[in-house]
């Protein structure tokens, strides 16, 4: 698997990154638990996977859940792998939204804790849509000049911006010099409305990772099995879309989460895709769905779905 290298930060990248969301216990955002062990020997499979150098994670996965399991795989592994890449979020107050420089500060010291680290390669402000007062985070001295801080003083190599909400996102990536940035949800086969802001980041030369290929996870389980489209219920009539993919992808014998993946994969634009796995056999089956082989004219065919023109959880037009 090629590894990109991120500007002139020294940090080169796989083209997959596994996320860590699921495997800090959300069952309020995914229909299932995730006991620690399970966790435990997921994350050994990540960091025992040769192809593979980078984790995502955030101090608000599972109220720190995550990262506290990551810290313990981490020691009972006896370190990171060589040249392993760990990148976490700086999150808000989950109790009153707080997002503040002092609240950002924070976010960092306590994930450094639970991680076991002294610094990470990469480090993102996380959902600023969620909190309290966005002057908190964006005025002289706010959040995210504290986030830039915390770079000059080598707690991070590269800072980032990680959310969904295109109309807070695109702005903030215009007005501050990020390295990089995560999109979720917005950049599939079903969605492709981040596709502008990736023109921009891609021009500014800021590194993009696109989150979530599976569009929450139906394009990999099924809507048959997993009828929810960025973890939300939905009517009947919205399963139709993925229903015509699914349909396209049984035609030619491929798998919809192959292309869901190879989809985000092949853009040139997007230097890594963050794909969340729950349990050991699902690391080597991402690299199955990386390599699986898929018939050129599908390419054609995905391209001239009809795709959504609205944000997928806000439902807004873009």
């Amino acid at each position: 698997m090629r590894k990109h290298r991120i500007g002139d930060t020294g940090l080169e990248v796989s083209e997959i990154c596994f996320g860590t969301a699921v495997l800090g216990d959300m069952p309020e955002a995914f229909p299932y638990s995730v006991e620690e062990k399970r966790a435990l020997e997921t994350l050994l499979a990540i960091f025992e996977c040769q192809e593979v150098n980078f984790l995502d994670t955030s101090r608000n996965y599972g109220f720190g859940r995550s990262e506290e399991r990551i810290g313990k795989a981490i020691r009972d592994r006896g370190g990171l792998p060589d040249d392993f890449v760990v990148a976490t979020k700086l999150d808000r107050d989950f109790e009153t939204n707080r997002f503040d420089a002092s609240r950002a500060r924070q976010s960092l010291e306590d994930s450094l804790k639970a991680l076991g680290l002294d610094r990470v390669h990469i480090l993102h402000f996380h959902d600023p849509e969620h909190a309290r007062d966005m002057n908190e985070i964006t005025k002289s001295g706010g959040a995210i000049d504290e986030m830039f801080k915390m770079k000059e003083e080598g707690l991070a190599d590269a800072v980032g911006l990680a959310m969904g909400q295109l109309d807070i996102m695109f702005p903030l990536l215009k007005h501050y010099p990020f390295d990089v940035l995560i999109n979720h949800n917005r950049f599939n086969p079903l969605n492709r409305t981040a596709d502008k802001m990736y023109d921009f980041a891609q021009n500014a030369s800021m590194a993009i990772f696109n989150a979530a290929p599976y569009a929450g996870g139906i394009l990999a389980k099924g809507s048959a099995v997993m009828p929810r489209i960025t973890y939300q219920d939905v009517e009947a009539a919205e399963l139709e879309p993925v229903r015509h993919l699914e349909a396209i992808c049984a035609r030619v014998g491929v798998s919809p989460a192959a292309v869901a993946l190879q989809f985000s994969m092949r853009d040139p634009r997007i230097i890594s895709t963050i794909v969340g796995v729950s349990k050991p056999e699902r690391v080597q089956q991402t690299l199955k769905f990386a390599s699986e082989k898929i018939p050129h004219e599908l390419w054609d065919e995905i391209a001239d779905l009809s795709t959504a023109d609205q944000d997928p959880e806000t439902r807004q037009k873009i």
